[in-house]
């Protein structure tokens, strides 16, 4: 099934309260259905604040990271599945990703997460790793594929190789998103939604040059008009 344009956008609720994430879904309304809370609001009461989302018909995307021994992932990710959640994420460490897809349940879906956007070769080397951005990314790719995970998040920058190795079996979810002229931020790896859908991301994680716009509901359209425009008719 080819998903809708709008349902392709997925914006980030970094905001520090429950308060905050209301009055910013409130002035998005109708523009924006699918919704991604991370480590800021999940520990200021986003997972409650989740619930309230799915039940007002929105898609959800619980942005936590799970890494841990097996069975620690295992109930974590059937919490997250009884929320009702859409998406959740775990690091791409073999053990992690067996773990979860064990584990998923209903409609959750499982995203394993390959290099964080905002780390470069020179950050893989300062942390060990003897090996590039995109060789670790293609390895884990590889790996997330033959484990049976639902998708992946890879920088706008490896998706087009990404998408050469797990094919369509995988949706693949990119942050890093800037629409042109909009400041990089701590990303590293970005780039505008045209591109990053053009190189085979099904959906577009995006933050700053939304939530911190003038007026959130414009810029939410635009990127969604983008979107229209690059996908595939």
């Amino acid at each position: 099934m080819q998903l809708k344009p709008r349902d392709r956008l997925i914006v980030a609720l970094d905001v520090s309260s429950v308060e905050a994430a209301q009055a910013l879904v409130t002035r998005l309304g109708e523009s924006v259905t699918f919704y991604k809370i991370g480590y800021q609001l999940a520990f200021g009461g986003g997972l409650s604040y989740a619930q309230s989302l799915i039940d007002a018909g929105k898609q959800v995307f619980i942005d936590l990271k799970l890494h841990d021994i097996g069975n620690t992932v295992a109930q974590g990710v059937k919490s997250v599945a009884r929320l009702g959640a859409t998406f959740l994420t775990v690091h791409a460490y073999p053990q992690t990703m067996k773990a979860a897809v064990e584990a998923r349940e209903g409609r959750l879906r499982i995203l394993a997460v390959t290099v964080l956007t905002s780390l470069d070769d020179a950050d893989l080397e300062a942390a060990g790793y003897a090996t590039t951005v995109t060789a670790l990314v293609a390895h884990r790719a590889a790996q997330a594929r033959d484990i049976g995970v639902d998708g992946l998040v890879c920088s706008p920058e490896e998706a087009a190789t990404v998408r050469g190795i797990v094919g369509d079996r995988l949706c693949l979810v990119t942050p890093g998103i800037r629409p042109a002229g909009a400041e990089a931020g701590d990303q590293k790896r970005i780039a505008t939604p045209a591109a990053a859908i053009a190189a085979g991301a099904d959906y577009l994680v995006v933050g700053r040059p939304i939530i911190a716009a003038p007026d959130p509901r414009t810029a939410a359209e635009a990127i969604v008009a983008e979107i229209s425009k690059a996908s595939p008719h």
